[in-house]
């Protein structure tokens, strides 16, 4: 079954966090209204409500940032490897006694099941514990001299200041999987999450500076769709800032490489994918779909990793089509991300449901057709775009061509491996 109707118990959604307060961001251990004093609406996809208002930030207020992370940097670099691994043991500590609450505001601006946001803060929390645990075995070499009167050490110290812009997708995860092991290091952040997620990397801030990061070593800069783009080319080519890291788009990351180029800064870039998952005519099936399950649909298919093609057999084609659509219709329950048994849930915001009706639109004018699903669901609000099957899908449609991120199964068939 796909749809359950929402109840009006998480409809309201006026008492949001008490973790982060209305319209700021986080600057130098601040709570931080943007310099003109605009904010932009952060809205929960699973019913289109306004959650809360958060600052809208410049390039003013991101110079700003960088100047207080430079001054922080020099004092924050001198500690000693187990101070910084004591003060990333206490944000452990805190994100996980908060880990109800925090798993609460990720379900409510990204949408994805409490359940599955639970496990995010728990991986999330996991990648500080990690780190905390390095930060005392950043070793150092030393590497034999070819003369005899001199000795070669190699000693390792942080790099600087770092500009951390993360995705919607995993939006605590994927933070703190590039914050904990700057600040481990001994390097400080200027963090630019999405603008669809930014509550999550607010309070994940407030819960280190609880722990005892110290005022300007963690950042937070939150910026509107209109400002993002002049928020994200200051991180970028402001020569204060030694390495970008950033996870997203391939389109997104190939600006951000080129704007980084003039000041020749390291960067880390996790784009995005167009998986294949290949079933050939000697598979399990019922594994093979158990798999296709796993490995389509956590976060409703909006995963980099996420299988995108399915390429399958002809001789087995029928037969994994069959059973993937009866196994589809009995376990995929897709409803508000609040709602006990929900496993799909909406997507992240219009633009994505405008993208998913294209994909599929333009594989059906095609030839393709709809095994399951197909379109949106009318009957309900929010962001929601029915689990589809969509076969006899070929390599002309533009759904095997692109990164989908939603919850469609799309299925080519061959007949060989020579035609990959």
């Amino acid at each position: 079954m796909f749809s359950r109707p929402v109840s009006t118990a998480v409809r309201c959604s006026r008492s949001f966090t008490s973790l982060v307060p209305a319209e700021h961001a986080f600057i130098n251990g601040k709570w931080t209204r943007s310099n003109d004093g605009q904010t932009f609406p952060v809205y929960n996809p699973s019913n289109g409500d306004k959650l809360t208002a958060v600052a809208d930030m410049t390039a003013t207020e991101t110079k700003e940032a960088i100047k207080r992370s430079e001054t922080a940097f020099k004092e924050w670099k001198l500690t000693t490897a187990k101070e910084r691994s004591m003060i990333l043991k206490k944000w452990h500590n805190l994100l996980i006694s908060n880990r109800d609450e925090l798993a609460r505001i990720v379900t409510l601006e990204q949408g994805k099941p409490l359940s599955d946001s639970q496990a995010e803060i728990d991986f999330g929390a996991s990648y500080v514990e990690w780190y905390a645990e390095e930060a005392t075995r950043v070793y150092g070499d030393v590497i034999p001299s070819p003369t005899r009167d001199s000795r070669i050490l190699v000693t390792k110290g942080p790099v600087g200041l770092c500009g951390l812009i993360t995705p919607w997708n995993f939006p605590l995860a994927m933070l703190l999987r590039k914050a904990s092991p700057a600040l481990a290091a001994g390097c400080v952040v200027i963090a630019k999450p999405s603008e669809d997620t930014p509550v999550s990397a607010l309070a994940m801030a407030k819960l280190a500076h609880d722990a005892g990061v110290p005022d300007g070593v963690l950042n937070v800069v939150t910026a509107s769709t209109s400002r993002t783009p002049d928020v994200g080319m200051e991180l970028c080519q402001n020569p204060k800032i030694a390495s970008i890291s950033f996870t997203g788009s391939v389109e997104v990351g190939k600006i951000l490489l080129a704007q980084s180029a003039s000041t020749v800064k390291k960067c880390c870039m996790e784009l995005g994918g167009n998986s294949a998952f290949i079933v050939f005519e000697s598979a399990d099936i019922d594994a093979a779909v158990s798999g296709a399950m796993a490995s389509k649909f956590r976060n409703t298919g909006q995963a980099c990793i996420a299988s995108n093609r399915f390429y399958v057999h002809d001789s087995v084609y029928d037969e994994f089509r069959d059973k993937l659509v009866a196994t589809m219709s009995d376990k995929l329950v897709m409803n508000d991300g609040l709602e006990p048994g929900a496993n799909i849930g909406p997507l992240i915001n219009s633009a994505s449901i405008d993208k998913i009706k294209r994909l599929v639109n333009d594989a059906l004018s095609k030839g393709g057709r709809a095994a399951l699903g197909g379109a949106c669901c009318p009957d309900r609000q929010g962001n929601f775009y029915q689990p589809t099957v969509l076969t006899e899908i070929t390599e002309n449609m533009a759904i095997s061509q692109e990164e989908i991120f939603g919850p469609i199964i799309a299925i080519q068939r061959f007949k060989s491996e020579v035609e990959f």
